[in-house]
């Protein structure tokens, strides 16, 4: 995982002793072997961990004191030789204060010790009681508690190497619970000073909605500091007297949560941090360069050295289907935001050009059924008759009379005007006219008939496109054809995502329909336009690709920027492999890149289309890329896979 820059992490609640800190390293000790016999190269236990967060008046006992620095001595060294960093909280008494503190072990050594900065004390906190704040430690401050010259402050900063890969290093920050929660947070500072992992030791006590609360802020923060976060609680050993604690351990990057612990328990959990993505959306986002620039509070910065790779490891989570939620709760309010967005968006452009008539090509696919149904929900919207609509049917060479039923059922249904043009005759005109030999299906065959229905619909009114965005990524579209219409509203969906958003609206909008709409759904996507005895050669997905790999490929190129050697690594832990060969895969992979670069030409003048989702290919907005970019490079590293 390492050379294509993502790390394993954990965030771990041991099981402890409030006030017995050789009992609770112990189990420290051994909450870090386990995490590095699961391939973690950074551990991050609670505040206050060494001692127990509930020692209340105990804190300021020279005793207790005392004991949390042996054992945070033997800890360190007992890590001597061990491949991890481990990041843990104690009570640190230094010119004449006591703070609540995270040390940062590594290689046997205590690196940097880091001061909580916010003390609650408010409700059920009193942490001022005891501690001093990290804020008042003079900037360059070191300690000696039995180690040499450690640093100490909160404008400490540590750096990371590890062997190859595309990134080489990284950096982290650390926090102490109290700093998540307050308006300006330690972590914002660290992170626009070039930390791309911020980590919280904590110590939250549960309360009815407070966990949901938690997530949430923890979940915003790594997208507020556009990294990721590693959160580990206090467990419910710290239960005592009116508190009660529950382990509620969180890793999430980029806005998302990726690992949750499950509540009232102690353990570990384990994430995958992807250093890349959170590197590309750094360099893309234009406010964070901004308020960088801002900032002028300077860190130190700690050096760990490299951590070597002990063993093979390949992240355990990459969604197959990035544009289809895995959860069906979350799929269905995606699919829900979607059609909400297509038709507000279709509505706002009927209202602008005031129009209130338009026309749709349908087919019976997937693609223009969605366009349809959309275009229907616009004009219930905005009162106005769906007899307005107009849904055209062209049958062709290779026109099923399956679909062409489909079609005709699903447009009585729904009360729009529907007409059938046969495109046959046209077409053989137009293949006189130019001498071409209808013998011969090459693309010439196959375009003419999307410009001639192209035609039609744009002689008879305002067209709604149809078309998706996985075949815009890939040029599946005939140039001045089903490549244009008067507003692409399916242009911002992807082919995986367009059967999810029609069976919701089947099951959501259109009961009526919802017996044919699922038919449709339950019929595989082709193109038909070629005579069925030649299709049968000729199945869109052997031409144009299997859509899943399409859109896979296309989530991770263009939402994150990975480069070719770790789409296909990915592809691979996405369990591609087990239905296509690495061969396939990397045809596919290779396919993908080709018609990307190629077909930049027929994205550059799009019709306009509504936004949906994180990727988009519109040229005005998040796909402005030269028509005439060279591939070459990409498909030499394929090549060399």
């Amino acid at each position: 995982m390492e050379k294509y820059g993502i790390i394993k992490v954990a965030a771990a609640t041991p099981p402890l002793q409030v006030a017995n800190c050789g009992f609770n390293v112990e189990r420290i000790k051994e909450q870090i072997d386990q995490a590095i016999d699961a391939g973690a190269r950074l551990i991050v236990f609670p505040e206050l961990a060494i001692t127990g967060y509930t020692c209340g008046d105990l804190f300021l006992d020279q005793k207790l004191q005392s004991d949390a620095l042996d054992a945070l001595g033997a800890l360190a060294t007992w890590t001597n030789n061990k491949n991890i960093i481990v990041v843990v909280g104690l009570p640190v008494a230094t010119h004449d204060a006591l703070y609540n503190c995270a040390a940062v072990i590594r290689g046997g050594q205590v690196c940097g010790i880091v001061p909580k900065t916010h003390l609650p004390g408010y409700n059920e906190f009193y942490e001022p009681r005891w501690f001093a704040s990290g804020q008042d430690v003079e900037k360059g401050t070191t300690l000696a508690l039995g180690w040499d010259n450690v640093p100490f402050g909160t404008d400490l900063l540590f750096k990371v190497d590890y062997a190859g890969g595309y990134l080489g290093s990284f950096i982290f920050g650390v926090e102490i619970c109290e700093d998540l929660w307050g308006p300006l947070p330690p972590s914002d500072f660290q992170a626009l000073a070039g930390a791309s992992v911020l980590l919280n030791l904590s110590a939250s006590n549960e309360i009815v909605g407070k966990a949901d609360y938690r997530r949430d802020l923890v979940k915003m923060q790594s997208g507020n500091c556009l990294g990721a976060y590693v959160y580990s609680s206090a467990g419910i050993d710290e239960s005592t007297t009116d508190l009660v604690f529950s382990g509620h351990n969180i890793i999430a990057q980029n806005g998302q949560v990726t690992t949750e612990s499950t509540r009232f328990t102690n353990g570990i959990v384990y994430g995958e941090i992807d250093l890349q993505k959170i590197k590309h959306d750094r360099l893309l986002n234009t406010r964070f360069r901004e308020t960088r620039q801002l900032v002028d509070k300077k860190f130190r910065f700690v050096m760990l050295g490299a951590i070597a790779q002990t063993k093979t490891l390949t992240p355990t989570h990459v969604n197959a289907h990035p544009f289809v939620p895995m959860n069906p709760n979350s799929r269905d309010k995606v699919c829900r935001e979607v059609f909400n967005i297509q038709t507000h968006g279709t509505r706002k452009r009927l209202l602008a050009a005031g129009i209130d008539r338009v026309v749709v090509g349908v087919s019976g696919g997937h693609d223009s059924t969605l366009a349809l149904l959309a275009t229907v929900k616009t004009f219930d919207m905005m009162n106005l008759p769906r007899e307005n609509i107009t849904a055209v049917s062209m049958p062709g060479f290779g026109t099923t009379a399956e679909t062409k039923n489909f079609a005709e059922e699903l447009c009585q249904i729904l009360g729009v005007t529907f007409m059938t043009i046969p495109i046959n005759e046209a077409v053989l005109q137009h293949f006189k006219d130019i001498g071409h030999d209808p013998q011969n299906m090459n693309h010439i065959y196959q375009n003419a008939q999307a410009r001639e229905r192209t035609q039609i619909l744009m002689d008879m009114g305002f067209v709604i496109g149809t078309g998706d965005m996985s075949e815009l990524a890939k040029g599946w579209c005939t140039y001045n054809g089903d490549h244009m219409a008067n507003y692409g509203v399916n242009a911002g969906v992807p082919k995986t995502l367009v059967r999810y958003v029609i069976g919701w609206a089947a099951d959501n909008e259109f009961g009526a329909a919802r017996e044919v709409l699922h038919k449709i759904l339950n019929k595989e996507s082709a193109h038909e336009l070629l005579p069925a005895e030649q299709a049968k050669t000729a199945e869109t997905k052997d031409m144009v690709g299997p859509y899943e790999l399409t859109d896979f490929f296309l989530y991770n190129f263009k939402r994150w920027g990975m480069p070719p050697a770790k789409l296909l690594f990915l592809a691979t832990c996405a369990k591609f492999n087990t239905k296509y060969t690495k061969d396939e895969l990397k045809f596919w992979l290779k396919d993908f890149f080709k018609k990307f670069f190629s077909q930049q030409f027929k994205r550059s003048c799009l019709p306009d289309s509504p936004k949906v989702g994180t990727v988009s290919l519109s040229p005005r907005g998040d796909c402005r890329l030269p028509s005439d970019a060279c591939v070459e490079s990409w498909i030499a590293e394929i090549d060399s896979l």
